[in-house]
């Protein structure tokens, strides 16, 4: 089973070529504004590495989100038109989820792992899973705060990472149980594909039609300074 993966949730963008469970090729970008204008290029080079044509493909995976409003556009639009074009199945996958495939590897089992990614002031989006990848506590949307994750941190010790971690650092690190990753963890087309090797098998697919990114909360745009000034 070929599969390509894509990840355009935050800034930058990644790309991943699987067969089966093995990796062929990745390409990550964390630069801004790259999701928008290298993301065919590198889906391109990526399947061409692999060595092998967009045609070959069995299926084309996506990070649903949360994540970047713009971001995730780009991402699941690019994916679903390939799979138009293609006549390939698509295949979305939690961003967060994706994310602790990343960390899980790393600690012991009586573990938790807190995905987070930044969404602005205060808040971030998080989930929190445990040793085998199931969900303990489900994806959110969370204004952060000193009591933040407090029921679960007062018997586990939760592992925090993502770009949302750093800003819950001060307000959580004295706790004892909770862990900060001095590596920033991004979301990436890897563990996406990881992922999406098992939904492949359970013929677990999205609608071409009604799909939509899994943006958990509604875009807000700020007002024009037109608008500003002709009030």
């Amino acid at each position: 089973m070929l599969l390509l993966s894509i990840d355009t949730s935050t800034r930058g963008c990644s790309v991943a070529v699987h067969a089966d469970s093995v990796l062929l090729s990745n390409y990550d970008l964390n630069t801004d504004k790259s999701s928008s204008s290298m993301l065919t290029t590198l889906i391109k080079n990526a399947v061409e590495q692999a060595g092998y044509g967009l045609n070959d493909l069995d299926a084309v995976a996506v990070a649903k989100g949360p994540g970047s409003y713009t971001g995730l556009r780009v991402g699941v639009s690019t994916a679903k038109g390939l799979c138009y074009a293609l006549d390939k199945p698509l295949i979305a996958i939690n961003t967060l989820e994706a994310m602790s495939l990343q960390v899980i590897p790393f600690f012991s089992k009586d573990t938790l792992f807190c995905s987070m990614i930044d969404a602005r002031r205060m808040e971030v989006y998080a989930s929190v899973f445990d040793f085998e990848n199931n969900s303990i506590l489900e994806t959110k949307a969370i204004i952060m705060d000193e009591h933040s994750f407090e029921d679960l941190l007062h018997n586990n010790k939760i592992v925090f990472f993502g770009d949302g971690a750093e800003k819950c650092k001060k307000l959580l690190s004295a706790n004892e149980n909770a862990i900060f990753l001095n590596e920033e963890i991004r979301p990436s087309a890897k563990t996406v594909g990881q992922l999406a090797l098992k939904f492949f098998t359970e013929s677990h697919f999205e609608n071409l039609v009604t799909f939509e990114p899994y943006y958990l909360k509604d875009f807000m745009t700020p007002p024009s300074r037109k608008a500003a000034l002709a009030v």
